[in-house]
């Protein structure tokens, strides 16, 4: 492995190689250009600070880091008792939440978008007791910390 100088940033790069399939590398190369990257290299570094970020917060070891995400929700509205359950976790976990929106979607459909900020801990167990609640459809949370 050879070291270069990255002048800009002062930090030290490492050049190093991967070997995968021609068909992902195509597919890679072809995201990288729709996304209008500048080259590969740009677009791992990406990667792999997000799957980094990912497993920071979701590790045991790093419970009381502080980190910030979001949570978006889609459920249907006429579930009885959703509503109040909803707003029962929320009101429970008010802490890390810093806001919500509410979207409709359809005459039944839902979409609540909630922005939090806490311990990882805290953000887990939130997002935990989002999935037991009935008539949710969907659970995406994206949450990250500093890298």
């Amino acid at each position: 492995m050879s070291e270069l100088e990255d002048k800009s940033n002062k930090n030290n790069l490492t050049r190093f190689s991967i070997t995968m399939p021609q068909d992902l590398l195509d597919e890679f190369d072809a995201l990288i250009e729709r996304e209008e990257r500048p080259n590969r290299s740009d677009a791992l570094r990406g990667l792999v600070r997000s799957y980094i970020t990912q497993s920071r917060w979701q590790s045991n070891n790093n419970i009381n880091n502080i980190v910030c995400g979001t949570v978006t929700l889609i459920y249907d509205h006429h579930v009885p008792d959703l509503l109040r359950s909803l707003t029962a976790v929320q009101h429970d976990c008010g802490n890390i939440i810093l806001c919500s929106s509410h979207v409709h979607i359809s005459h039944e459909t839902c979409l609540e978008c909630i922005i939090m900020r806490g311990p990882a801990s805290e953000i887990k167990n939130f997002i935990n007791k989002l999935k037991t609640i009935r008539g949710i459809k969907n659970i995406e949370a994206a949450v990250t910390s500093e890298i």
